[in-house]
């Protein structure tokens, strides 16, 4: 009897997207159970490859080219995903984000293309945004993409000051009121991460050395995200909110744009319609690079198991690396471990997602 089998993987960083996740998994359970159904829904949590999540999984999803002003000046050939409802994304990663660096830049790297990434969505007529904004390369508080929204950030003798945490130092006024509306339908913001803006859990300090910052770098990077905030007092309260600090601080301008939070792996899971593509499923399969400790913090693993422990459904656990029990999942397979190695599982990734899917398979005959 043919099996309904629903396969809703992140991207395993740096090696496959989401939706070449899937489509290995898939083929390789296929190579040993051909009359199974598959059903592909890979999944994001507003990181790196939510817009392909989306564009696989929304059907009347459309890309639409945009050339933005990348992190370090340079032109970047990206795009914004129309939906059919009207409403569009935009993911950062793909704008201004760190894998578009090399070298990293700590204190110059920005978010002004994100910004131009939005615009373009409202100039296209966009009635509501979902912003996902994992994998950044800056800490700029969003300052860049507020710059390229219409607002303005100045110095003492009014000119605007440069792009990036660097330009925070100098600005003496803040002036939003030139700021781009919100659509109608509002924006929300994609991410799981809750840290606030300052602090020792806040976007300099956390995420700053995964930026490129040194340890001496990071009090400097939140001095100067501190001038952002006293220049625009009524709206410091944002610095302390759940999620200001997420992307270096982009979190904390979307903010005051008048975006809300809205999480990162539950909303992409409600846009794609996992929970009804669950409905007599006979088992889903989701994974990550790396499982550990952290993937039970509203990780893509941990929202797909909820949903599917929900609906009645069995859980099978596909990782690059496997660093935590798995005593929940009906099955688990490491790509680390089918490959003989680390090295050897990155090389290939696709190869080893196809010879997981092919092995979870046969422990399912």
């Amino acid at each position: 009897m043919s099996r309904r089998i629903v396969v809703a993987p992140d991207s395993f960083k740096g090696t496959a997207t989401a939706t070449e996740a899937a489509r290995a998994l898939a083929h390789g359970w296929s190579s040993v159970s051909p009359g199974d159904e598959l059903v592909l829904k890979p999944m994001a949590d507003g990181g790196e490859g939510t817009l392909d999540a989306f564009e696989a999984s929304v059907a009347g999803a459309l890309r639409v080219p945009v050339t933005v002003r990348g992190p370090d000046d340079r032109p970047v050939d990206a795009a914004w995903l129309r939906l059919p409802d009207g409403g569009a994304l935009v993911e950062l990663a793909l704008t201004s984000g760190i894998t578009l660096l090399d070298p990293l830049r700590p204190f110059d790297a920005h978010t002004v293309g994100f910004g131009q990434a939005i615009a373009a969505a409202l100039d296209g007529g966009a009635n509501r945004l979902l912003l996902a904004i994992g994998g950044s390369s800056s800490t700029d508080g969003g300052a860049g993409a507020l710059t390229a929204l219409g607002g303005r950030f100045l110095d003492a003798d009014g000119w605007p000051v440069p792009a990036g945490n660097r330009g925070l130092g100098s600005i003496a006024r803040v002036d939003l009121s030139g700021l781009r509306e919100r659509p109608d339908g509002g924006a929300a913001i994609l991410s799981d991460v809750t840290n606030p803006l300052f602090g020792p859990f806040g976007a300099a300090a956390i995420f700053g050395p995964q930026k490129g910052a040194a340890p001496e770098q990071v009090e400097p990077l939140e001095r100067n995200l501190g001038r952002l905030v006293r220049a625009m007092p009524d709206r410091a309260p944002f610095a302390d909110a759940a999620g200001a600090g997420a992307a270096g601080g982009t979190g904390f301008g979307l903010l005051v744009w008048g975006a809300r939070m809205a999480g990162g792996a539950a909303a992409v899971a409600d846009a794609i319609g996992l929970t009804g593509a669950l409905d007599g499923a006979s088992l889903v399969i989701t994974g990550e690079g790396r499982f550990d400790g952290q993937s039970a913090a509203g990780k893509v693993p941990s929202e797909v198991t909820a949903r599917a422990d929900a609906a009645g459904v069995p859980v099978a656990l596909v990782a690059g690396a496997i660093d935590a029990d798995t005593a929940g999942f009906a099955a688990s397979a490491s790509l680390t471990d089918l490959a003989g190695g680390g090295a050897a599982a990155m090389s290939e990734p696709l190869r080893w997602l196809e010879a997981a899917g092919a092995h979870l398979a046969r422990s399912a005959a």
